[in-house]
């Protein structure tokens, strides 16, 4: 699926982190009502948009682009703050630990994968 053809960091200008923390069991959408800019539209934002029609964590947007969890939560964040894309907060997760609902969520995306 990873179509890119340039080094996963250059994506992101080089950056590794952003102003949006990103855990990985968090669940990210496409936010089709946003009109989209044609000046912040790349390959990368419509790669992201197509895949998260359906809900999927950090770890599996990773995972399917095949690019490093870091790149992934950067382009994340960037969709985010251009909302692009709906970040779905852990509620799952309480006094920091995942709930049993959510990690069966996780085991269930990982035997897809």
């Amino acid at each position: 699926m990873n179509d890119f053809r340039v080094r996963p960091y250059a994506l992101t200008g080089g950056r590794t982190r952003s102003n949006v923390t990103l855990d990985i069991e968090t669940i990210v959408t496409t936010n089709d009502e946003v009109e989209r800019d044609p000046m912040t539209d790349t390959l990368e934002h419509r790669t992201i948009s197509a895949l998260c029609r359906d809900p999927h964590s950090v770890a599996e947007v990773s995972a399917r682009l095949r690019l490093p969890l870091g790149v992934v939560r950067v382009l994340l964040a960037d969709m985010s703050d251009l909302s692009l894309i709906t970040v779905h907060r852990n509620e799952g997760v309480r006094d920091n630990r995942p709930s049993t609902a959510l990690m069966e969520r996780v085991l269930a995306g990982l035997r897809n994968l």
